[in-house]
């Protein structure tokens, strides 16, 4: 008869712990095989954007612009060794990952000391980046990504690396640019420098035009920008405007009231879509209405249209200063929409700038008004006036939060067109850290790299002790 021969303790042992082995090997070829696969996938795809101002995300703009091109594009990136900024990285990343026809290119200063020289004469700072596509570039410097600005009450920061990369790509693959005609001859301000970068970084590009030099204005123009005049416009002009609006033609006016000076021709052209101008300064008698204690900064109303829309839905504010009300009636040659108006309790200020009271008095105009209008006329020519002049000076700019300049670029957007590159705002930098001791740092240290982990490898020891007694018990 033969007899079962039972297996020792030590063999059972062997044959667990080789099983375990087994096992654990299997588990550590599968995880490395599952980061290996995870490596080479996109950025888009093994990152998720946790941040309240989406500081990692782009926008559908970019995607949009990014997914048209049809031809290739490199992203020059100016940094030095192991100098690369985080945040900047992933981002690029990003734009990587999106097309074929993108690249991004490393180039340490250190070993190319002279390849920036063929694209700017200016110190370039580490974390630039040149963006090229056949013969046309941009230079982004790293000041231009990272922005801080005083708002007249504390500083604040900013990340605008997809603004200007989107509009970087966006320059170099386009050959025809908006073309915007800036009129001069009349006392016309200089634009802000605020404005003016906008403009720019939204590839939009700028002329001056003197009606007094020209039969005619310029074919190629989209659009005709007259800011902040101190003079009138002559019957001439006024004609020669009038009848580029009626032909299709955009026209931007930013004319607020002038001391000393009436623009009666250039509030004509208001005049003939049924809009008059208001003589005097509007006062706003509702304190819910006006700015930093001063009833003639006012903040109107926004009424919804595609200009105002996105503003309204962020919650912004528009702030003007020194404004002359508009008083709309009928009209038999286009379509005025109302973008900016008052409160009812506004009354225009005969006395202007010889006013010595907020206060109203005899003679005095009741409003309420409008302050901004968008005039579509038969002829599919448009028109939008903003009734204050100075409202995008850097200062009342800062005080609105940048919204004084948004509503002026969506004026321009309107006029010449929407743009997937335009209006890309920069990312608040302005969120709370947290902010931990040394002591803090080296306790978590010490938790997370040895207590715990000493902690999970006793419990391992400690369960197979137990199985091991348990198997020679049965035994």
């Amino acid at each position: 008869m033969k007899t079962t021969k039972k297996p020792r303790s030590g063999q059972l042992a062997l044959k667990g712990g080789s099983y375990s082995l087994l096992i654990t090997a299997i588990v550590l070829a599968i995880l490395i095989v599952v980061n290996v696969f995870a490596s080479t996938l996109p950025a888009s795809l093994t990152s998720i954007d946790i941040s309240s101002n989406k500081l990692y995300s782009i926008t559908s703009n970019t995607k949009v612009v990014v997914n048209n091109l049809q031809q290739d594009v490199t992203i020059y990136w100016i940094v030095q060794a192991e100098q690369e900024d985080d945040i900047l990285e992933n981002l690029l990343s990003k734009y990587d990952s999106l097309s074929d026809h993108i690249s991004v290119v490393k180039k340490n200063p250190d070993a190319f000391p002279t390849f920036t020289e063929q694209y700017t004469d200016e110190d370039v700072p580490n974390n630039s980046l040149i963006v090229e596509s056949g013969e046309r570039f941009r230079y982004i410097s790293y000041n231009e990504i990272y922005l801080t600005e005083f708002d007249y009450y504390s500083y604040t920061s900013g990340f605008d690396g997809e603004g200007a990369i989107t509009s970087a790509i966006d320059y170099v693959v386009t050959e025809d640019l908006p073309q915007l005609y800036v009129l001069e001859g009349h006392g016309e301000s200089e634009l802000p420098a605020t404005f003016a970068d906008s403009i720019e970084k939204e590839n939009i590009e700028l002329n001056t035009l003197s009606l007094l030099t020209v039969d005619a204005i310029p074919e190629e123009a989209d659009a005709i920008m007259i800011y902040a005049p101190q003079s009138d416009i002559s019957s001439e002009e006024k004609t020669m405007l009038a009848d580029y609006v009626s032909g299709g033609g955009k026209l931007f006016v930013m004319a607020g009231p002038v001391e000393g000076t009436a623009l009666d021709n250039l509030n004509a052209l208001l005049a003939d879509y049924g809009v008059e101008m208001v003589e005097g300064i509007v006062i706003e008698g509702n304190r819910s209405y006006y700015a930093l204690g001063y009833p003639y900064i006012l903040m109107p109303d926004m009424e919804s249209s595609e200009i105002t829309d996105s503003l309204i839905e962020s919650n912004y504010y528009p702030i003007l200063s020194l404004s002359q009300g508009l008083s709309i009636g009928y009209s038999s040659q286009g379509t005025v929409t109302e973008l900016l108006t008052t409160s009812g309790d506004a009354f225009s200020k005969i006395a202007g700038f010889e006013l010595d009271t907020y206060e109203k008095e005899e003679g005095d105009i009741d409003g309420p008004f409008t302050l901004a209008v968008s005039i579509e006329s038969d002829g599919d020519g448009q028109l939008i006036w903003f009734s204050a002049s100075d409202f995008l000076g850097d200062m009342y700019n800062a005080y609105s939060s940048g919204a004084n300049v948004d509503l002026a670029m969506n004026s321009l957007s309107s006029l010449i067109g929407e743009r997937e590159a335009l209006a890309i705002r920069s990312k608040s930098l302005n969120y709370n850290y947290l902010t931990i001791s040394e002591t803090t740092a080296s306790t978590l240290k010490t938790l997370m790299i040895g207590v715990f982990p000493l902690t999970y490898l006793a419990i391992g020891i400690l369960i197979i002790v137990r199985k091991r007694g348990k198997q020679n018990e049965t035994v």
